[in-house]
Parts: C-alpha cells; sequence; structure tokens
C-alpha cells in the first residue's frame, strides 16, 4: 500500500461562494437518484453523503436553480456511469465493450424517443436529463452538450484501453485525454444555461474561449487527481492520475510527483488568470460572464474536494489540507513542456493593449503578468 501523502493548500485566488439553497438542492439530487434506480442501493446511499448537490451550488452559485438542481442530478448521474461502467465498473478495463455501452447512451441523449435501453436506469436517467437540457437550454446548448458527452465517452474508453493494457500513460498523451476524461467539459455547457446567455459560436470556438475553457478543465482535472490520490492508490487499476504520470514520466518519488503537480496546476492558474484579465477588457458581455462562471468552476472543485466524504475517506483518513494559500508555487510565465497545451502561453499578450488575435509571442518571450486577482 502507498503511504498517504500531505497534499499541501493550494493556491485559490478565486473567491468561495455557494448557491443559498444547496441544503435544498442536495437532498432533491438523492430523490432523484432513487426515482430513476442510479446504481445500486449501497452505492446510492453513499454517493447522497458526499454534497454532490452542494458541488453543483458551488459550481453555480448565482444560477436558476432549476438548472442547478438539473447540473446535480447530471453530475450524480456521471458518477454512476464512471463508478458504474468505467473506473470501477465490470466494462472499465473492456474498452471495446465500454464503447458501444456508451454509444447506446449516446443514442439516448441525441434521441430520448429511441425505443432502446428501456429497462437501463442510466439510460432512464439520461432521457430525463435530456429533456430538461432541452427546456432550460437554447438549441446550440443542447447540441453542445451532447458534443461534449461524446467527447467524455470516446476518452473514458481510451482510459479503459490503459487500464486493460496495465500501461501508465505517458504526460503528454495524459494530459490531452484528461481534458475531456473528467468530465468537465460537459458541465461548461450549464454555466451558459444557469446564467440564462448563450455564447456565439464564434465566440465559443475562438482560441482564446477555447483555451480558458481547457485551462479551466486542466486546473480542476489536477485538482482532482491531487485530491483524489489517496482514494485511487488504494484501489486497482492505479495507471490514471497525473501524480502516477509523473512518477513514471520523470522518476520521481510520490511526494515529488506531487510536488511538480501543484506546480504545474498553479502556473496554469496564473495563466488563466492572465487570459481572463485581457478577455474581461476585450469580451463581449457574455464571455465576461463565461469566465466568471469558469471561475467559479474551479473554486468549486477545490471547496468540494477537501470536504467531501468522496475524497476525505474518513474510514481511510486522507491527509487533505483543511485551508487554502493565496500564493503559487510556481508563477513563471514560460509554457509547460506539454506539447498538447504549451499553445495556451501563445495567447497570452505582452501587454493590455496588445489584441488577443496579435498576441502570439516566440516561447520564451517576456508575457504580462497580472496583479492581484
Amino acid at each position: 500500500m502507498t503511504h498517504a501523502l500531505a497534499v499541501p493548500p493550494t493556491y485559490a485566488p478565486i473567491p468561495s461562494a455557494v448557491h443559498p439553497n444547496h441544503a435544498a438542492i442536495d437532498a432533491r439530487t438523492a430523490a432523484w437518484a432513487d426515482t430513476f434506480d442510479i446504481g445500486s442501493q449501497e452505492w446510492r446511499s453513499r454517493l447522497v453523503t458526499q454534497d454532490i448537490g452542494v458541488f453543483a451550488a458551488r459550481i453555480l452559485p448565482e444560477g436558476q436553480e432549476e438548472v442547478v438542481a438539473l447540473l446535480s442530478d447530471f453530475v450524480i448521474w456521471l458518477f454512476g456511469v464512471d463508478d458504474g461502467y468505467c473506473e470501477e465498473g465490470d466494462l472499465g478495463d473492456k474498452p471495446g465493450e465500454l464503447a458501444a455501452a456508451l454509444h447506446r447512451l449516446l443514442r439516448i441523449a441525441q434521441n430520448p424517443e429511441s425505443p432502446m435501453l428501456t429497462d437501463d436506469p442510466l439510460a432512464e436517467g439520461l432521457r430525463d436529463l435530456t429533456l430538461r437540457v432541452s427546456r432550460c437550454g437554447t438549441a446550440l446548448q443542447a447540441g453542445r452538450w451532447v458534443d461534449t458527452l461524446r467527447e467524455y465517452f470516446f476518452a473514458v474508453v481510451w482510459e479503459a484501453e490503459h487500464r486493460a493494457a496495465s500501461r501508465v500513460p505517458g504526460l503528454n498523451d495524459y494530459t490531452l485525454m484528461r481534458l475531456y476524461d473528467g468530465a468537465t467539459s460537459v458541465v461548461q455547457p450549464f454555466l451558459e444555461m444557469g446564467h440564462g446567455f448563450e455564447l456565439q459560436p464564434h465566440e465559443r470556438d475562438s482560441k482564446a474561449v477555447r483555451a480558458a475553457s481547457e485551462m479551466t478543465s486542466f486546473i480542476t482535472t489536477w485538482d482532482n487527481d491531487i485530491y483524489s490520490h489517496h482514494k485511487e492508490s488504494r484501489g486497482t487499476g492505479y495507471y490514471l492520475n497525473v501524480i502516477r504520470v509523473l512518477e513514471h514520466e520523470y522518476a520521481l518519488t510520490p511526494d515529488e510527483a506531487l510536488t511538480k503537480a501543484i506546480a504545474q496546476r498553479d502556473r496554469v492558474m496564473c495563466l488563466f488568470l492572465s487570459l481572463r484579465a485581457k478577455l474581461d477588457d476585450e469580451g463581449s458581455p457574455q464571455v465576461r460572464k463565461y469566465l466568471r462562471g469558469l471561475s467559479s468552476f474551479i473554486r468549486a472543485t477545490q471547496d468540494w474536494s477537501i470536504s467531501s466524504l468522496r475524497y476525505t475517506t474518513p474510514d481511510d483518513p486522507a491527509a487533505l489540507p483543511s485551508s487554502f494559500t493565496d500564493s503559487p508555487t510556481d508563477d513563471s510565465t514560460d509554457p509547460l513542456d506539454i506539447p498538447s497545451i504549451s499553445w495556451w502561453w501563445d495567447l497570452v499578450p505582452v501587454s493590455r493593449t496588445a489584441p488577443l488575435d496579435q498576441s502570439r509571442v516566440p516561447s520564451g518571450a517576456r508575457r504580462y503578468t497580472p496583479g492581484p486577482a
């Protein structure tokens, strides 16, 4: 058994917030999971103690309550897929069978009226979620949500292939797939729905906004790996965690890998703050709202991870912090040595007056560094 890593307080420059009706939302999600029979009774009794509704309420602290409740139900459904099919389920090391099962679910999300999987609780839950997404979001947002589900499903099949081969992935591949297999991109359409606005396609698909979304996925999944390491390292098939990947990539001890992972997420956090500042200056009102939503998502992951029983694991306590710090361990403006994401740094302008579409600078050149967020 691996020893318990002592996770230090991590950098948290974004204020904490939570929707005022978080307790009621959490209770309704527990009832929703029972209604649709998601997972086993034992699994549900464990999940409903893990503050899923509070997590959603932290992601959308000022969101419309109907959408916060929808997001909360969707998150517990995602855990049902992850725990039941992917990470801990029978299909977690069978990529072919997993791909087939997930594509059937994808068809339900595309066409909930399809007469298939009518006795499958996950499919029935997804039917309900899909109808509610269509009611709460625009046609573009509902379509984007289905697209992000496809990205997530594709990525977890990649995970299953690595478990089947008992193989630790390389850092670049892991980073790329972690942008999707953590289901972070699937949450992002709710940031629009919850606040009643819509990003235009040219805004959502712009390099700058896409980079901000990907940075959010990087930070939240690195945080998830850091906080869930204790739980994951005690299970079987422990190959897919950034600490394990960094150990393998650089021949590090677990403690050294933890330090490096925290430095990586801190450097990306500093970059996110720089890009957010620029987009706040130049972006449309809806882009600025979206950036605030991404920021809340980052902080929500931090707050929930140090308090949820999913990661504190009281039966085998994890050495997690009870607070955060206002100083990064790494504020370098140099790109991380990860090819799949190094282009992010080219988007951060030399100055606040340089437009984003002309901000590409040679690697290693001096870039704008923000003041306190």
